[in-house]
């Protein structure tokens, strides 16, 4: 068939190249600490002042070589600053939705709320961690949990010595509150 019939091109549209991102719920706000606030900015102000200037010189460099369409410092170049546009969009609409929560501030502190580090132990015995921070905070391998997650929404509100129900695929499951911890100002978590 003739390529004129045919839409054939090297470069990606920004749907192929879109990651899934955890959506904020409808209705809610975009919680996050000042730690995870203070990392998202960060982040977005080193693509703005620092990658994304030093990507446009390696592609207007590469475009000044000539032919573009074998050019793999064009093409590569092109697709980097769409990644770094796209990363750049993304974080601006999360800071401009964010609600930063101070969680050393709670006076509850025998209490969950957003924030809190949670000691508990299973029905088994077995004890584990947790921090409760926004969504976009989530680290699994240090026991950062999604406030929205099964574990956050069964331990929030509860006090310690508070037995409550975790709902597992594998059936309701008791967990029981040791401690309840939150960090203090500037702790960078």
């Amino acid at each position: 068939m003739n390529k004129a019939f045919v839409k054939e091109s090297s470069e990606e549209s920004d749907d192929d190249l879109d990651v899934a991102q955890p959506e904020v719920p409808a209705g809610t706000k975009n919680y996050m600490t000042p730690a995870g606030h203070r990392r998202m900015r960060d982040e977005l102000l080193h693509l703005i002042d620092v990658e994304r200037p030093e990507v446009v010189k390696l592609v207007s460099w590469a475009a000044s070589n000539g032919d573009r369409s074998e050019n793999g410092d064009y093409i590569y170049g092109k697709r980097r600053l769409r990644e770094i546009d796209r990363r750049i969009r993304f974080l601006t609409k999360r800071l401009d939705l964010a609600e930063v929560v101070d969680s050393s501030r709670q006076e509850r502190i025998d209490q969950v709320f957003f924030g809190a580090t949670v000691d508990y132990a299973t029905e088994d015995g077995e004890e584990h961690k947790v921090t409760i921070v926004g969504i976009d905070e989530v680290d699994l391998d240090v026991g950062h949990v999604s406030w929205i997650s099964p574990i956050a929404r069964a331990l929030l509100k509860a006090k310690v010595g508070d037995t409550v129900t975790l709902f597992t695929p594998a059936g309701p499951q008791p967990i029981d509150i040791l401690d309840v911890r939150y960090p203090p100002p500037d702790s960078g978590r």
